[in-house]
């Protein structure tokens, strides 16, 4: 077997990910052998430099166990080595969302996902670039978020009680009941301009984030292209009607709801934006950011995963 370096983080979950870890070790070693290594990440990004560093010592597949948050973190090492060193990104969700496994199709159990991450052949996924007006640049392969759905993120992360879907669902009610203001936006994409009042912009290179939130439910991650979801300065009722809408991917129809696809997606704001990307907060309430650009960069990624349904 290719030489394989595993990333998992202990305190993915809420903290619950390192028991279940445990129990998913032998398996790992009985696959992939001698071939195995293992790392935890212990301090926010150090997931991201294992996996530079795995890509400098000639690993030829890193695989990152834990929730969005670590793919995110991986994804960015990965992507910050030349495109010929880049390693095979495998993924065994073990998160409170583990939306980036649900787009590349993988099980939610990590002891199928597991085999899958350790032998499956890659297949190319697009990955999103994203800059604001400070220099400052990620990379996300799943979704972006602006306005309310990056606060239901920042709420989220406050929540230790709950877990999983519950958990992004009360945050999404608070968000609503305390963090009902629009933004004024001009947006300029490679298909478009138009200035609109903004509650909530999600650019999607996957179709589900939140762990059950279908925004941009036409989203592939390998298509070559990003889908967004635009909703206007609605009222609170009406937001919390949409909230089932979204659950289900039909919030297409609202009026309020402006859907459509782009390749690249320019974003001004009257005042500092709070934005997500796969769920870590990219700016949050202590923001100065005003200006956005988004960019998709087609196959940019080698993702061990089942192959796409036709």
């Amino acid at each position: 077997m290719p030489k394989t370096l595993i990333i998992l983080n202990p305190n993915a979950d809420v903290g619950h990910a390192w028991r279940r870890i445990a129990d998913l070790r032998p398996l790992a070693e009985e696959i992939a052998g001698s071939d195995l290594h293992w790392s935890g990440t212990v301090y926010p990004t150090h997931a991201a430099e294992l996996a530079m560093q795995a890509a400098e010592q000639g690993f030829a597949r890193v695989v990152a166990v834990g929730g969005d948050g670590t793919v995110h973190e991986v994804v960015n090492g990965l992507m910050r080595v030349p495109p010929e060193k880049r390693p095979v990104l495998g993924v065994v969700p073990l998160g409170s969302g583990n939306d980036f496994a649900y787009g590349v199709g993988l099980p939610s159990d990590p002891h199928e996902a597991l085999p899958i991450a350790l032998t499956a052949q890659p297949r190319t996924v697009d990955v999103m670039r994203v800059s604001d007006e400070h220099g400052r640049e990620e990379f996300c392969d799943n979704t972006l978020g602006i306005g309310f759905d990056a606060i239901v993120t920042i709420r989220s992360h406050q929540l230790p009680v709950v877990r999983g879907f519950v958990m992004y669902l009360t945050a999404v009610l608070q968000t609503i009941a305390l963090n009902h203001h629009p933004l004024h936006a001009r947006l300029e994409s490679d298909e478009a301009a138009w200035e609109t009042d903004l509650l909530m912009l999600v650019v999607g290179n996957g179709p589900r984030e939140g762990g059950g939130f279908l925004t941009t439910p036409d989203a592939k991650v390998d298509d070559g292209i990003l889908h967004y979801v635009a909703i206007g300065g609605v009222s609170r009722p009406h937001m919390l009607q949409l909230v089932p809408k979204v659950m289900q991917g039909t919030h297409g129809g609202d009026p309020e709801v402006q859907m459509g696809a782009l390749r690249r997606l320019h974003v001004e704001t009257d005042r500092p934006m709070q934005i997500h990307l796969d769920g870590e907060i990219f700016a949050g309430f202590d923001s100065h950011v005003r200006q956005l650009d988004i960019e998709v960069i087609p196959q940019a990624l080698a993702v061990a995963a089942p192959a796409p349904s036709s």
